[in-house]
């Protein structure tokens, strides 16, 4: 079960599966969340957050 971002509330999506007889059925795309230990404020927390965040520095890391 994939859980939203923490800081851009991004968050699980619907869509089709599409097969080569074009049958539609539906299913979910999951955001890539990674638990990680950040610093929020002062103190250290472990936050979940998509990977588009860790990538574009929206997340401090603790050391």
């Amino acid at each position: 079960m994939a859980l939203q971002c923490e800081l851009c509330q991004k968050k699980p999506t619907s869509g089709n599966n599409v097969s080569h007889a074009n049958n539609k059925t539906r299913r979910v795309f999951n955001p890539n969340i990674q638990t990680v230990r950040a610093l929020v404020g002062k103190s250290h927390k472990r936050i979940r957050v998509c990977t588009r965040c860790l990538r574009s520095g929206l997340v401090k890391k603790a050391v």
